[in-house]
Order: C-alpha cells, then sequence, then structure tokens
C-alpha cells in the first residue's frame, strides 16, 4: 500500500525516525522539517521509489496537505 511506503520515505527523507501519522495527520504546516528543499527531496524519492515522474507544475501544496493527500497522488501517478 503506498500510504505505509510514502510514511517510510518521509520518515526517512526528513531524518525523522518512525512517523507515527495516520492518513488524515496535516502534513505542510504542521511538520517543520517539511520545508520546500524537504518538499523537493521528498518528490525525488517518491520518484525514485515509485518508479514515477513528477513534473514541476504538478507540485502543489494541496498534495503535501495530509498524508492521505500525498498518498492519493502517488496512487495517481501511479495509475496514469
Amino acid at each position: 500500500m503506498p500510504i505505509e511506503q510514502i510514511r517510510l520515505i518521509l520518515s526517512d527523507t526528513l531524518g525523522l525516525g518512525q512517523l507515527r501519522l495516520d492518513e488524515h495527520a496535516p502534513l505542510l504546516g504542521a511538520v517543520p522539517e517539511l520545508d520546500s528543499m524537504a518538499v523537493a527531496g521528498v518528490i525525488t524519492a517518491l520518484e525514485q521509489h515509485f518508479g514515477i515522474e513528477v513534473h514541476d507544475d504538478e507540485i502543489s501544496a494541496r498534495h503535501f496537505a495530509t498524508l492521505g493527500s500525498l498518498s492519493a497522488f502517488v496512487r495517481g501517478k501511479l495509475a496514469g
């Protein structure tokens, strides 16, 4: 399931250890380590892990609103 893998990618990329987030957990603005530079790192990690390509014009704060919204974005990329 992508959400578990995304949780691990966030933990690893942000250096936070084991994140205990559910799908409704807020990310942007709630996780101080997730700044604009970290978002770029997370996107790169997601691209590498899932074999997807995220274009600059697809990156939106709404995708990083919650763990669930980020997971939905990745699922959409995998399906598309």
